[in-house]
């Protein structure tokens, strides 16, 4: 049997070489498509925030975020609390736009786990988000 490591880095090179043109096809990057997905489970608290949650260098992400804003995705505002902060969230366009990306990815990785049954496939998605939030 394949060790861990190599099973997951195969997996993972042939899952990001079969999103990148869906994202492409959607406008967006995979960093803008992390962003929006961490956006879409919770608003940011911080841009800072935003930038831990999808391991991103801060200091790119206002750049990023400055696309996304003038694509009308999402939108910053400053927080009420502290004026030097800012929130983000997205944008109804930014909902959309993220709710198309998200299915059409959810059918390249239905496509890549398609040797598996509907219950290996529901398993091993479960086993994966334990083992991810464990790291």
């Amino acid at each position: 049997m394949a060790e861990l490591g190599a099973s997951l880095a195969r997996i993972v090179r042939r899952l990001m070489k079969a999103e990148e043109p869906v994202l492409r096809a959607h406008g967006l990057s995979m960093w803008a498509y992390a962003a929006l997905s961490s956006l879409a489970a919770q608003p940011a608290t911080s841009q800072l925030a935003l930038a831990k949650a999808i391991g991103y260098d801060k200091t790119r992400l206002i750049g990023l975020l400055d696309e996304l804003a003038e694509e009308g995705l999402v939108v910053r505002e400053r927080d009420p609390a502290d004026r030097r902060s800012h929130t983000v969230r997205l944008t109804p366009d930014g909902e959309a736009r993220h709710a198309a990306a998200r299915a059409a990815i959810r059918a390249v990785e239905d496509e890549l786990l398609g040797p598996l049954s509907a219950a290996e496939q529901r398993s091993f998605r479960a086993m994966l988000a334990r083992v991810a939030e464990g790291a």
